[in-house]
């Protein structure tokens, strides 16, 4: 029987050994085909069911990138166990699968999916992709996609700021390089800007009706590399220095800021060293004092303070799948993204409040600028999933005291090239 779908979702992964060294590949296509995206990934040493399920998982969220929530999509695969699991014939009874198993089904919800299983040889981009991050890692090198091609005009374009989940950035967390996609890579390096921070007109946006205020600016700027993003470990309330990287990521953002188009009146920042040190360097180019707030600090991890994501994948496999689908669950001794989501809008009702009209840098954490835009565009907790921060980047909102606040720029880092 044929299927009528909009996209085509092709997952695969392998295990030299089973278990042994592993990977995983997956790719999107429209219905006639034509690739969209590409993600693969070698995730150390791990089982073939394993590698699967992270092959699935990296497919649904490299479709959900590209803005096709809610789109019919046949997910095909050569894993007679994953097929059959996710359509819920067969029962997930391995412990080690379930907390991937839940995880791929949270995604798969979001779509209408059809489940096929088809033979090895028609899974053969997937598997290759697959064996292609497999063949890099042991090379010492990471995958990269050699053959994507553009989304033609009729698919749906890829929103501002959205990217596949990549092992780059936690995107969701400080320094978390799986938490905003646990189980996916898309090999590429940073993310469009929705816009760029710098645009200073803050009289009105757009088809709007011109406000009759002047608009308070924050301009919010994520802080430099530390020791622990390097490791890709989650850093929360643990207090890692700059490396000298991160500094020099610093000073470029402070450069930018003491120029034109900007006109940085206030500098606030959170309490931690990492974004103390990014803001002074802000402050001494533009020869400002630096204010802390408290509630800008970046999410309590608890025990998994210092942890890669698959170590807690591991060690706490119940306790992470419980906290990746609830916001209001926290990580063991930690903060749950709810709590921290009501410290941050208070955190910008007092920065408004107190610096009304001005232009204000904001500097924090991947968490706490996620919440900021998530609250401005009024998006729902899940849109945290659907963002990626740089190091060192640019945002931009704008808020109007008689009428809704702007996103005006995300991920801009065009200081950094």
């Amino acid at each position: 029987m044929t299927v009528a779908v909009g996209f085509v979702v092709e997952a695969d992964g392998g295990s030299r050994g089973n278990p042994g060294p592993a990977g995983y590949g997956a790719v999107v296509k429209d219905d006639a085909g034509r690739v969209l995206a590409e993600a693969a990934e070698s995730i150390g040493t791990a089982t073939n069911n394993v590698a699967e399920y992270r092959g699935l998982i990296a497919g649904l969220r490299a479709l959900l990138a590209l803005g096709a929530e809610g789109g019919q999509v046949e997910v095909r695969m050569d894993s007679k166990l994953v097929i059959e699991q996710m359509a819920g014939r067969w029962k997930v009874k391995h412990e080690g699968l379930r907390p991937l198993a839940l995880e791929a089904a949270g995604l798969a919800r979001r779509f209408r999916v059809t489940w096929t299983w088809v033979p090895r040889e028609r899974n053969s981009h997937a598997d290759r992709l697959a064996n292609e991050a497999m063949d890099a890692a042991a090379r010492g090198e990471t995958w990269q996609s050699s053959e994507i091609t553009s989304a033609p005009e009729s698919a749906p374009a890829v929103e501002p700021g959205a990217a596949p989940p990549n092992t780059d950035a936690p995107s969701l967390f400080d320094d978390v390089p799986g938490a905003q996609a646990p189980a996916a890579a898309d090999g590429r390096a940073g993310t469009a800007a929705a816009g760029t921070a710098t645009s200073h007109d803050r009289r009105g946006h757009g088809w709007m009706p011109r406000a009759s205020r002047a608009a308070t600016s924050l301009i919010l700027l994520r802080h430099g590399q530390t020791p622990l993003s390097v490791e890709k470990r989650f850093s929360g309330l643990g207090d890692p220095s700059l490396t000298p990287t991160g500094l020099a990521q610093a000073e470029a953002a402070a450069l930018r800021l003491s120029r034109q188009p900007y006109e940085v009146e206030v500098i606030v920042a959170s309490p931690l060293a990492r974004a103390r040190q990014t803001a002074e360097a802000v402050a001494a180019r533009t020869g400002l004092t630096v204010l802390v707030d408290d509630d800008l600090r970046e999410t309590d991890f608890g025990e998994w303070e210092g942890h890669t994501f698959a170590e807690i994948q591991q060690r706490w496999p119940r306790e992470l799948a419980a906290w990746l689908a609830d916001p209001d669950v926290a990580p063991p001794g930690g903060e749950s993204f709810a709590s921290t989501a009501r410290r941050v809008e208070q955190a910008r009702d007092r920065i408004v409040k107190a610096h009304e009209g001005r232009s204000v840098v904001v500097v924090s954490h991947v968490t706490p600028i996620k919440m900021l835009v998530r609250f401005a565009l009024g998006a729902p907790p899940e849109a945290l999933y659907r963002m990626h921060l740089d190091l060192a980047c640019l945002s931009a909102i704008d808020y109007y005291a008689d009428g809704p606040a702007v996103v005006r720029a995300l991920n801009d880092t065009a200081h950094l090239s």
